[in-house]
């Protein structure tokens, strides 16, 4: 844990395990170690990067114009696999979202790296692959694709596999830009204000 922290102070990448997948971390207000993990990747720079961090707090810091409901979203599936879209606000790098006008959100929930977000963050954290490969979901694995460029933290037994259900809320209504391990019926469960595009009013 010692190497891995010093590794993020110093605006490296290190692999570290979610509740879906691996990710590839590095603190997001380094523009330097946000550029190494871009270069590890071979990500093209026009594709933005979440924020990985670690309260509401954050997410409120980071973001404007929030919903309402905002609180009680966190509340029901936060810390977990559920990516939320906001507006950014100022604060946000451009380095992260690439100049966009939103910005995503994770809290993870595995524990340590939960605690390294508190400790470092916020993070950005796409998953652990080069681009245009699979999501990394075995660590060994993982370190053959990055050939040793990297380090991280081994825990395959926790990660599920599945993707993050990512929601959009930066417009009137919600949208799901991708299904993963939650569902629209379980969000509109703890939700029931929770209006999604197509719906009627």
């Amino acid at each position: 844990m010692n190497r891995i922290e010093r590794i993020l102070e110093a605006g490296e990448a290190v692999v570290l395990p979610t509740e879906t997948v691996y990710g590839l971390f590095g603190r997001a207000l380094d523009k330097r170690a946000v550029q190494r993990v871009y270069d590890l990747k071979n990500r093209p720079l026009d594709k933005a990067m979440n924020l990985n961090v670690a309260s509401l707090e954050d997410i409120v810091a980071f973001s404007k114009n929030q919903p309402a409901y905002l609180t009680k979203l966190f509340q029901a599936f936060l810390p977990g696999p559920l990516t939320i879209i906001l507006q950014a606000n100022e604060q946000v790098p451009h380095w992260v979202n690439s100049g966009m006008k939103t910005v995503g959100f994770r809290v993870p929930s595995h524990p340590v790296t939960l605690d390294l977000i508190k400790t470092f963050g916020p993070l950005i954290g796409p998953s652990a692959n080069r681009s245009g490969t699979a999501s990394g979901i075995l660590f060994d694995q993982i370190m053959q694709e990055f050939h040793g460029e990297v380090v991280g933290i081994k825990d395959d037994a926790f990660l599920t596999g599945q993707d993050s259900t990512i929601l959009d809320l930066s417009g009137e209504k919600a949208q799901i830009l991708r299904q993963g391990a939650i569902t629209c019926e379980e969000l509109l469960a703890q939700l029931p204000e929770l209006k999604f595009k197509g719906e009627n009013a």
